[in-house]
């Protein structure tokens, strides 16, 4: 099970490189456009995507950033949201992979926001969301990409297409 999570883990950051660089090409007024997305804009989308690994790595491990909502705007800026987007992605990778089996099999609590109760879990399907949560995102924030762009702006963010690209998840 650890090598379907890492190949996760480095997916997350080979399509989040992609995106930023296609966020980095936008005008500044198209990159904070309000489009109605869960979070209005691209800026608001991937705040929450950072927001959102940490409160999940910060379960995970103990370790790491507080945020109590999701709607939370740490970065005012793009240049310094990028460099929390990479440091998060380097992070997610190491952990990841400094996980056992074992580790993968076991359960942890944390301690919801939205409405907040306790919930033990095991570990992997909780990972799994974890992955999928940002993917549904990324997928929105491609949208707003190519809404102000064109479709030309923003390559592809399929998870097959990183597979062929690394070689992870052929064998």
């Amino acid at each position: 099970m650890k090598p379907y999570f890492l190949m996760f883990a480095h997916y997350n950051r080979w399509a989040n490189q992609r995106l930023y660089a296609a966020a980095r090409a936008l005008p500044e007024v198209d990159y904070r456009a309000d489009r109605g997305a869960f979070f209005g804009s691209l800026h608001g989308t991937l705040n929450h995507l950072v927001v959102t690994d940490r409160i999940w790595m910060q379960r995970f491990t103990g370790d790491g950033p507080v945020h109590t909502r999701l709607d939370e705007i740490p970065y005012a800026d793009l240049d310094a949201l990028e460099a929390a987007r990479r440091a998060e992605d380097l992070r997610i990778v190491a952990w990841v992979d400094g996980l056992g089996e074992n580790a993968l099999a076991s359960t942890f609590t944390y301690r919801t926001i939205t409405n907040p109760r306790d919930i033990t879990q095991p570990l992997a399907p909780a990972l799994g969301h974890f992955f999928n949560h940002q993917t549904h995102h990324r997928g929105q924030a491609h949208c707003l990409v190519t809404e102000a762009a064109g479709n030309d702006a923003m390559p592809s963010l399929d998870l097959i297409m990183f597979q062929r690209e690394s070689g992870m998840g052929l064998t």
